[in-house]
């Protein structure tokens, strides 16, 4: 049998730092929905980058959100974190630049997207929404291959 061990709070935050990626999970008319999302963390803030569309639609109908984040090497050796909380969209132009500024720090390739706006194929600009995120509460699992067998 696979040893899963529970990551501390200190392990997970450091995870989440590296990662920068995940899947976010979240209502969309009355059913779960779950999507590829990059995040940013910002001490123990996690901020949600997206366009304005579907997901924002969602989140701003309800804010109770999932994050999972994982890491897997291969089927013994892997670590995932689950955060629980809710979204809130920046709204204050302050709050914006400050999350916009370590989003281009935290990920260079992402600038051209940030400093234009595009049309979509049914001729919609495409307008960028920023969510930080309250988390309440986080949890996370990992293995490294030993077995107690």
């Amino acid at each position: 049998m696979l040893d899963i061990d529970e990551m501390g709070q200190k392990e997970i935050q450091g995870f989440l730092h590296q990662v920068g990626y995940g899947h976010l999970g979240c209502i969309h008319k009355g059913k779960p929905y779950v999507m590829p999302m990059y995040y940013y963390l910002e001490d123990s803030d996690i901020y949600l980058f997206t366009t304005v569309g579907m997901k924002t639609h969602d989140i701003d109908a309800n804010p109770e959100i999932c994050l999972q984040v994982e890491e897997i090497h291969d089927p013994l050796h892997w670590r995932s974190v689950i955060v629980n909380g809710r979204a809130e969209r920046l709204t204050e132009q302050q709050d914006i630049d400050r999350a916009m500024h370590f989003i281009k720090e935290g990920n260079p390739l992402l600038s051209p997207a940030i400093n234009r706006t595009w049309i979509d194929s049914s001729g919609r600009a495409e307008v960028i929404a920023i969510y930080r995120v309250y988390s309440g509460e986080m949890s996370g699992r990992t293995t490294d291959g030993v077995s107690s067998r």
